[in-house]
């Protein structure tokens, strides 16, 4: 039955765990990432949300501070699925790309899912920057510290311990 070509094998009905990072430095920064992480509960199984942490902006440092968090969802949408849902939620909390990688009211990254990697225009799992990002890997680590990167077959916790030090942005737990 299991071998059955009825049976879509990119179906899984349990669910798996998705990680998306979310940041805000615009208006009430920590009710913007509330909001937001009441309006990914429509994606699955809230699992965990890590504290917030105030981060120093990386690419674009002429802004304000931002505050991130991760949050774990048990889901069985896809990574696409993921997205468009990030995208309507950033939307629907009037998200304007005004300039790239500026600032922004509420920003989600779709981070990992599961052990998928995924390589399409406009969506890469695993998140290409991720392990270059500390205000992404150390909320990840505080609630999955042996969440695995697919294609660098390491841990969060272990590319954390990686980020080089020049790439090592201001991140304060608060």
């Amino acid at each position: 039955m299991l071998d059955s070509p009825a049976l879509d094998r990119h179906t899984n009905s349990v669910g798996e765990t998705a990680y998306l990072s979310l940041g805000s430095n615009l208006g009430d920064r920590g009710a913007n990432l509330r909001a937001a992480i009441a309006q990914l509960e429509v994606a699955g199984r809230l699992l965990a949300v890590s504290a917030m942490y105030e981060t120093q902006p990386v690419d674009v440092p002429d802004q304000p501070w931002f505050l991130n968090c991760v949050a774990a969802i048990e889901t069985d949408k896809t990574p696409k699925e993921l997205l468009q849902l990030a995208l309507r939620i950033e939307a629907g909390m009037g998200r304007l790309r005004m300039r790239a990688k500026g600032a922004r009211k509420i920003d989600i990254d779709v981070v990992l899912v599961g052990e998928q990697v995924v390589d399409e225009a406009g969506l890469k799992i695993p998140h290409p920057a991720m392990h270059h990002r500390r205000f992404v890997l150390e909320p990840l680590v505080e609630i999955a510290p042996e969440a695995r990167h697919p294609e660098l077959d390491k841990t969060a916790r272990e590319l954390l311990a990686e980020v080089p030090d020049g790439e090592r942005q201001i991140v304060r737990r608060l």
